[in-house]
């Protein structure tokens, strides 16, 4: 069947590592993540797009598109920048910015918290819980919606909180909460 008779999924996709937003679930982000995606948007539709059309425009002025290399691979970065040009549009227009240092001297954790946490070999990882569109688990930002942050979630300084791993249940014990501007 020709891909012209294909339909492309409209629904949130999983994109460049996003993942899809649970249905029903807010999309909380600080606003330090809701800078970064709007900064990426502003580039691929201010910068990137308009550039490529130049140059799809070019090639399609040459003739024969049906081997022209700049006319063929500008339309598929030209889809992928659109594809995701809609993505940062449904994420930014859903995003609900929640700013850590509003919260102040809190003892729970909560979205935005910066979590310090001791496993049962007495090592210490920190980890902030951060949105779905920000996580980095190499820098230590977790998804608000990832386990270790589900589990964390609600804990409070010196609270031991399970946690079921791929190796077996694990126990971390809370050590330090905080809340500062990522």
């Amino acid at each position: 069947m020709s891909k012209a008779f294909t339909k492309e999924s409209d629904g949130e996709e999983e994109l460049d590592g996003n993942p899809q937003l649970p249905q029903g679930v807010k999309n909380y982000i600080t606003p330090g993540g809701y800078q970064r995606l709007k900064d990426e948007f502003d580039q691929l539709w201010r910068v990137e797009r308009p550039e490529l059309v130049k140059v799809v425009s070019w090639a399609a002025s040459n003739g024969d598109r049906s081997e022209n290399g700049d006319y063929i691979y500008g339309k598929r970065r030209l889809r992928e920048i659109d594809r995701r040009l809609r993505f940062l549009s449904r994420r930014l227009d859903n995003a609900e910015i929640i700013d850590p240092k509003q919260r102040g001297e809190c003892d729970q954790v909560f979205f935005g918290a910066t979590v310090t946490v001791c496993n049962q070999r007495g090592e210490e990882q920190t980890y902030s819980i951060v949105g779905i569109d920000e996580a980095e688990p190499g820098r230590g930002w977790i998804s608000w919606i990832s386990p270790l942050a589900k589990a964390l979630l609600k804990a409070r300084e010196g609270d031991v909180v399970p946690l079921q791993t791929p190796g077996g249940p694990q126990e971390l014990e809370v050590v330090e909460i905080r809340y500062e501007a990522l």
